[in-house]
């Protein structure tokens, strides 16, 4: 017998590493059998759909599962294990425990954490064995007896007695008359053992003299083949795709094999008749290919259901034609379909070659994804193909490099055949066809038609609105039947006070649901009236043009009291952001909203995506989830229309999606290539060679690159980790990587240059072999696919990569450092390219001193407070010294820099600030860039300090700049105190109806922010005293 054991998934798995996630894989074992999933990375909710089979010799062993945290460096972390007795499987209805979810235990009762999440098991008896041909076959064997005196008058007849006896027992079983019972596990234990054994047609089973019926070997095959049509049901293809299709529960997509792309392209044809011509029965695309192939004996089973209707299968068997390699061998190749929802169909082929050297020890795993592709420019449908592949290993073997080697190169060889007849059959769709669409895909976006009647019925029909209209009718009624009371108590003439308790709660349920009436209304016409600032404003420049066109949202969670949420996104790459309208009232918003960034010298890596319920820029806003977008790691073509998935806990919870368009275009050319080459020579000081389109190509598929990435220079160096490691570095204009194959043992990986937080250079010392070493330290959570060649990880999750013995140092640090410096800028940097790239956002000075328009803004007193500090150690405030720093993030400004006080005109001083908002002040986190003039009062008795500020990733925050002015002035020269006055203004460069809401919340905010400011600065002089 064999044991099948399908490992589907799990969920709410403890986090095990740094990062909040784990690095599940499950281990199974039977016995002496082992077997192990793979690895899913960075998942707390890992998906495995991977199948096992055990050999069944004893019904009293158990199913032992486990589930781990893989670890590179350390031991693996247990996370939660499972037993299940193979007894309970074998007495189970048809054999099977169907597909349940378990709860995993921890390792002993001891453990503090008793929450190990669940997993999703699929645990049957498999029917392809000899035990259940008799089980069906039984009674029509010529040679079966039905003597009831025997002891066993048939396997068929004596198997089916037992089903309804106990599940612990067996009551009425006997080998004669006076035996009356025995065991039911032992009796079965015993009856598997028999029927398992190759060749044994009749044995003893016990010292009892258990007799068996003589099947001769004839027999056999035929009773194998009707039993096989027996136990599966097979159907018609088309109903098998329909039914799988009825219960599609929206899963996701499942991802490539970590192996490779054996095939990515565009098909001139729609995905479901696509996934006909190639796994229809009728089709006759695997005959042909298998002639091309010089494959034969090919025989395809029919596609049946399994496991009580879960899983569509089919056993393909053939011979393959004999390669350089090896000879003509034997093949099985099970597909079994884990996806089909009338749009994308995914197939996973196992394939086992049992016949080939180490053949046991390994499966060939094969994945056809077909998915919709964008609509063509004939409004024909698309479909796009993707296969990919890995090796699974069963057991482990020195061997292990060269088997994979030579699987890829035969995989590699067929599947170009492949390639060469799948576009014979269908029309392969160019992608540049499908970039130059992009005008016809945008200009088919049109906003949501709405009635203002009609939303209005729907958004003012609740509750609150109607119980309001009936009470106030209800009140005017009585007004109008009631008559005019007597003046009593405190009551004069024209003023009428509630007589009893009774009236002044009516009073107040009438106020309250009239004030929420209002809010509704108000919130109602925002609604109407609000845009977004950013869509539609074209790009500007030459260079790499990004746009992004947001269609749509789903599933966002409701945080607002009315059951919805007001979402918003806010798109960011390269330091630049755009922001949407705010959807009121809306779980799944409908935007339609076209942006553009402005050209970029260098092409772009990520960009984030941010999703936020509106509530003012320094409320207490709620972060609906968030996304990036992967330049490096995704096709510019699969981004031209996809739904990206929201993390973050409500995001999460709700699966809530984002539908965007993406497109990525180069409006230089080939030219971008050498422009960028000739400004890095600048900074290198060294030729920079223009690499050849076949250097390139290869840089690419080494790394899984997108075809616009191109190498600038490579080094040979070693890698430091417990031992250094020789291999080369890469490095491109978004991309730094690292490649070794020493004795097929492969180490590749590539992080961007934003991840990299700082680089430092050590001294060489004798390990090194008395060459620099080169410390890449990358920020927070960053490079996590990376983690494998980083040396070290500090406390605060920092890795920390050694690089060192380069050939050539000075010339490796130096491209190293240009690189780094184009993609990482400095705070100071940004604010240089904003003042420079944005005119409107420039503050220029007058020959006056004063800032531009300034006198325009109108001014009020925020704050006014003597102090008891000294003038002097109060400007410190504005020195940029070690005081201000510390000031300035107990307010709440992090990432705090700016640039030297520059004299502008006699006694103007002037500087730039950038900083961003700690999550305490604003959940946004928004940027801040100002610039501030310094110049003595008039009567040299004091400062004034005059700042122009611009919030960068707020909401509306390129609709108003803030003014602030610092007056500080000595109280007398006696004392040691003086006297600080800041008046502040709103400029508003754009009209909105939310000016009263905005200017309120940031009132406040400063208000506090100040207090906070000029408190510390008091105390810092106190403990200095």
């Amino acid at each position: 017998m064999k044991l099948v054991v399908r490992v589907v998934e799990a969920r709410n798995l403890p986090a095990m590493d740094l990062n909040g996630f784990s690095d599940p894989y499950v281990r199974l074992q039977l016995g002496r059998h082992r077997f192990r999933t793979k690895v899913v990375k960075k998942s707390l909710n890992p998906a495995w759909s991977e199948e096992f089979s055990f050999r069944v010799d004893d019904l009293e062993e158990e199913l032992f599962i486990s589930v781990l945290d893989e670890d590179k460096y350390f031991n693996d972390d247990f996370v939660g294990q499972l037993k299940v007795p193979v007894s309970r499987v074998f007495d189970a209805d048809n054999k099977s425990l169907g597909t349940a979810w378990y709860s995993l235990q921890p390792k002993n009762k001891k453990s503090k954490n008793r929450d190990c999440g669940e997993i999703l098991l699929t645990i049957y008896f498999s029917q392809n064995n000899a035990f259940m041909d008799l089980q069906s076959n039984g009674d029509n064997s010529p040679n079966s007896r039905k003597d009831p005196d025997s002891a066993v008058g048939s396997p068929s007849r004596s198997f089916d007695s037992l089903r309804p006896s106990s599940p612990m027992r067996l009551e009425e079983v006997a080998s004669s008359k006076e035996e009356k019972s025995c065991a039911q596990k032992t009796f079965a234990s015993r009856f598997a053992q028999i029927f398992n054994r190759n060749g044994d047609t009749a044995s003893s089973t016990t010292s009892r003299g258990l007799d068996l019926p003589d099947l001769p070997e004839t027999a056999k095959p035929e009773v194998f083949e009707n039993n096989l049509e027996e136990q599966s049901s097979s159907c018609n293809f088309e109903e098998a795709i329909r039914t799988m299709e009825l219960r599609d529960q929206e899963s996701e997509i499942p991802s490539n094999l970590p192996g490779g792309i054996l095939l990515d392209q565009l098909y001139e044809i729609a995905s479901p008749d696509l996934n006909i011509l190639l796994f229809s029965p009728d089709a006759d695309f695997p005959k042909t290919l298998a002639d091309i192939q010089g494959t034969t004996e090919l025989q395809l089973g029919p596609w049946n259901f399994e496991n009580g209707g879960e899983s569509l299968k089919r056993v393909l068997t053939y011979i393959k034609a004999a390669s350089k390699l090896i000879k003509a061998v034997k093949a099985t190749e099970e597909q079994t379909y884990v996806k089909a929802n009338g749009k994308v169909y995914a197939v996973l082929a196992n394939v086992s070659t049992p016949d080939v050297m180490y053949g046991s020890t390994f499966r060939v795993e094969v994945l056809y994804c077909i998915t919709p592709g964008p609509e063509l420019p004939s409004g024909e449908q698309s479909s796009r193909l993707v296969i990919s592949w890995r090796m699974n290993f069963l057991q482990s073997t020195m061997m292990k490099g060269m088997i994979e080697g030579g699987v890829r190169q035969g995989l590699k060889e067929s599947f170009e055949q492949y390639t060469s007849l799948i576009s014979q059959k269908v029309k392969p769709v160019d992608m540049k066809d499908i970039g130059s669409n992009k005008e016809q895909l945008l200009a088919s976006l049109q906003g949501e038609p709405q009635s203002d009647w009609k939303l209005a019925v729907q958004y003012f029909a609740n509750f609150t609105v109607v119980s309001t209209i009936f009470t106030g009718f209800y009140v005017l009624v009585h007004i109008w039947l009631a008559m005019p009371s007597t003046i009593q108590g405190l009551e004069f003439v024209g003023l009428d006070l509630p007589d009893s308790i009774g009236e002044v709660i009516v009073c107040g349920i009438l106020v309250l649901q009239g004030k929420r009436v209002l809010e509704l209304i108000a919130r109602f016409m925002q609604a109407r009236v609000q845009k977004g600032s950013d869509h539609g404003v074209k790009a500007q420049g030459d260079g790499w043009l990004l746009t992004v066109a947001l269609i749509e949202g789903s599933n966002f969670a409701a945080v607002d009291s009315s059951g919805f949420s007001d979402p918003y996104v806010v798109f960011s790459c390269n330091g630049r952001t755009r922001t949407s309208s705010i959807k009121f009232q809306k779980t799944d918003p409908l935007w339609n909203e076209i942006f553009e960034f402005d050209a970029m010298d260098d092409p772009p890596s990520m960009l984030d995506v941010e999703v936020y319920d509106f509530d003012g820029p320094f409320d207490e806003a709620t972060s609906l989830g968030h996304a990036e977008i992967n330049f490096v790691k995704s096709n510019i073509s699969d981004l031209a229309d996809v739904w990206v998935p929201l993390q973050g806990k409500l995001a999460q919870a709700c699966q809530s999606k984002l539908h965007l368009r993406i497109f990525l275009n180069n409006t230089r050319g080939s030219n971008v290539v050498k422009e960028y080459l000739t400004k890095m020579e600048k900074e290198v000081g060294k030729k920079i060679n223009l690499r050849s389109p076949q250097t390139n190509s290869a840089f690419q598929k080494l790394f899984g690159l997108p075809p616009e990435e191109f190498l600038i220079n490579d080094f040979t160096c070693h890698l430091k980790r417990k031992l250094p490691l020789q291999g080369r570095l890469f490095l491109s204009a978004r991309i730094i990587g690292f490649h070794t194959n020493l004795f097929g043992h492969k180490t590749k990986f590539f992080f961007l240059w934003e991840d990299i937080e700082d680089i430092q250079v050590n001294p060489p010392n004798l390990s090194s072999m008395g060459s620099p070493i080169v410390v890449m330290t990358l920020r927070q959570g960053r490079g996590i696919d990376a983690k494998h060649g980083a040396k070290t990880q500090d406390e605060e999750g920092r890795l920390k990569f050694h690089f060192q013995t380069f050939v050539s140092f000075n010339v490796a640090h130096r491209t190293i450092m240009a690189l780094w410096k184009a993609r990482a800028l400095s705070p100071e940097q940004k604010v240089q390219m904003i003042e420079e790239e944005s005119e409107t956002k420039s503050l220029q000075t007058e020959e006056s001193g004063s800032f531009l328009g300034l006198e325009d803004v109108s001014m009020s007193e925020v704050y006014c407070s003597p102090l008891s500090v000294p003038i002097s150690f109060l400007m410190e405030l504005f020195s940029g010294g070690e005081l201000e720093r510390k000031v300035m993030e107990k307010a709440g400004c992090t990432e705090y820099s700016h640039s030297p006080w520059e004299l502008e005109k006699v006694d103007i001083h002037q500087r730039q600030i950038y900083y961003k908002f700690d999550k305490r002040i604003s959940r946004y986190r928004g940027e801040v860039t100002s610039t501030q003039q310094k110049s003595p009062l008039s009567d040299r008795n004091g400062w004034l300090v005059e700042e122009v500020m611009t919030l960068h990733a707020v909401p509306l925050g390129d609709y108003f700049t803030l003014h602030l002015r610092y007056q500080v002035e000595d109280i007398s020269p006696r004392s040691k105190g003086c006297n600080v006055q800041v008046f502040f203004g709103i400029a508003w460069l754009k009209s909105t109806r939310h000016q009263k809401r905005i200017t309120k919340n940031i009132l406040s905010n400063l208000q506090d922010r100040l207090k906070v400011m000029f408190g510390v600065v008091e105390k810092e002089f106190e403990a200095g005293q």
